[in-house]
């Protein structure tokens, strides 16, 4: 993808609107206002915002948090995340509770060359999400230059991700979006080999495309979850109450037909009657019984899917094993995640996204032991299955 970088602009003395990915969990601090509980996001842009500020840019920031219905939700508004970014870059990071309009624009043209604003929640309007030309156009009145640095929203044609590159001169990636691209690029283009992949989650529908892609790259595809126990149903084994989709059997038969030779699913599994905190867990192996759900990947599947990651010289990682937020049914994922990181110190190039995945991949304590931490799911699925990323096709070619 040859687009603009921020190596190719000049940002002195530009307003540069910079699409950032702040949608960030929010807790409530000791007095009772919102505080960022994880700050993994905002840091990730922390290089963009600091190549611009030093270069004598006005950074004006603009994100989406939450899902606020396109209308104001004081619970989702971004003010304690412009005062969390202000600790971190150690700068006075201004906030404006208006996203777009004349009060914005002369806040902004009264600031000075390397300073910094956060503008209100993008989806606070309804033409965000609906990529409506008017605000597309109201938000590039803002600036001289837009930069995309929201690597997890590129795959939404949205005002702030798609729409506004059309109406400035010039669109450019940030640096994260440079690292993105090319750490993925070399997964799914360049991959050596042998090339695991590892998906887990709930929904074959999510990742159907990604399946069929990697299926024609991967030396293994290593499948866990409650996916995939859609799978072992069409295979005709007996998945108990495990979660299926009984709307895509036919389309889980037809992908596992193709994708054969490099598919793997689990042999035996963890279940209980139900995924709580207090149920009884035991390992079955084959068919689940009745009543029981299959919660886990089970001892000699992490034996089988560990032999392969250590095996590997590529390996890319998207969804959970099973319910890791409980200890009981945790042990498939963080023994993925421990293999991942051991294969990664021997060597191996790795790449770990989706929020689930990373949220474990923390649990497990080795995030600083892979190789890329992708901040996209969605967005990183569909850059492995080859189909277009809107915030990326709308940038300025190189």
């Amino acid at each position: 993808m040859q687009k603009l970088t921020l190596d190719d602009i000049d940002v002195r003395g530009k307003r540069v609107l910079i699409r950032v990915d702040f949608n960030v969990p929010l807790n409530t601090s000791e007095d009772g206002s919102p505080c960022v509980a994880d700050d993994t996001r905002i840091r990730a842009a922390l290089p963009t915002l600091r190549h611009v500020l030093d270069h004598g840019g006005k950074a004006i920031l603009i994100s989406h948090l939450g899902r606020p219905g396109g209308q104001p939700d004081p619970d989702l508004s971004l003010a304690c995340v412009a005062d969390h970014l202000g600790t971190l870059i150690d700068e006075r990071v201004r906030f404006s509770s208006n996203t777009v309009g004349d009060t914005v624009g002369d806040v902004i043209d009264g600031m000075g060359d390397g300073s910094i604003i956060l503008l209100e929640n993008t989806r606070f309007d309804p033409g965000e999400k609906s990529n409506e030309e008017g605000f597309a156009k109201a938000l590039a009145s803002l600036a001289d230059v837009y930069v995309n640095d929201a690597f997890g929203a590129a795959h939404r044609a949205h005002a702030s991700t798609a729409g506004v590159a059309r109406f400035v001169e010039t669109a450019a990636m940030g640096r994260l979006m440079e690292k993105e691209i090319e750490a993925l690029t070399r997964v799914r283009d360049h991959p050596e080999h042998p090339m695991v992949a590892i998906l887990g989650g709930s929904k074959v529908s999510d990742k159907l495309g990604t399946i069929r892609a990697l299926s024609t790259t991967a030396d293994h595809l290593l499948i866990g979850g409650a996916m995939s126990y859609t799978f072992l149903q069409v295979l005709g084994h007996e998945v108990g109450a495990s979660r299926i989709e009984a709307d895509r059997l036919e389309t889980a038969e037809s992908l596992y037909e193709e994708a054969e030779d490099t598919l793997l699913l689990p042999s035996d599994h963890v279940v209980a009657d139900a995924p709580d905190a207090e149920a009884d867990a035991s390992v079955v192996e084959g068919d689940i019984p009745e009543g029981k759900m299959g919660l886990d990947i089970g001892p000699a599947t992490i034996e089988t899917y560990r032999t392969a990651i250590l095996d590997a010289a590529t390996i890319v990682w998207n969804g959970p094993m099973g319910v890791f937020e409980l200890e009981q049914f945790a042990q498939g994922t963080m023994a993925i995640a421990e293999a991942t990181a051991e294969a990664t110190d021997d060597g191996a190039f790795s790449v770990v996204g989706g929020g689930d995945s990373v949220s474990a991949l923390g649990q497990s304590g080795c995030t600083d032991r892979i190789s890329h931490v992708s901040t996209g799911g969605g967005a990183l699925l569909t850059f492995l299955e080859g189909a277009p990323l809107p915030g990326i096709d709308a940038l300025t070619d190189a």
